[in-house]
């Protein structure tokens, strides 16, 4: 059988037992059609880039999918009449990888450079308060000259 990850957005004024309810409907449809849901990961709450259908948050969600390509379609079908799923994205894959997908991986603090290195040659930002501003006039001091009327 064919191998997919899918992914699905859930609106964000779902509660996590909404969504979790979701993933459930959607699994039992893949199983009831002949398919098997090997992994899931809930995302969590997450920012989008532009707003969908008046939501600027999203609940994702990604399943890994073994099934016949109709059982997937019943899927995405009832995920296009359900009104807290918000976008829906399919991907017919080789194979699935059982480790935690990008979005589920902590970067290791070690593996970041320190800030300091972060600025290459321009060396590390100055604060505003060393500036020297003592060879400029004071601001009520300054000659109107130029800008006021006359």
């Amino acid at each position: 059988m064919p191998l997919y990850e899918h992914v699905f957005l859930a609106r964000q004024d779902v509660s996590g037992q909404q969504v979790e309810a979701l993933v459930e409907q959607f699994k039992s449809v893949i199983e009831q059609n002949g398919g098997k849901v090997s992994k899931i990961e809930p995302w969590g709450l997450k920012s989008l880039t532009f707003r969908v259908r008046k939501n600027r948050k999203a609940h994702f969600t990604l399943m890994n999918i073994d099934a016949p390509p109709a059982a997937v379609a019943e899927m995405e079908r009832q995920q296009r009449i359900n009104e807290d799923v918000l976008r829906v994205l399919t991907i017919r894959v080789e194979e699935l990888e059982e480790v935690p997908s990008a979005m589920m991986q902590k970067r290791d603090r070690d593996d970041r450079r320190d800030r300091d290195d972060r600025f290459g040659d321009r060396g590390p930002r100055r604060d505003r308060g060393d500036r020297d501003r003592s060879d400029r006039p004071r601001r009520d001091d300054r000659d109107d000259s130029t800008g006021g009327e006359e």
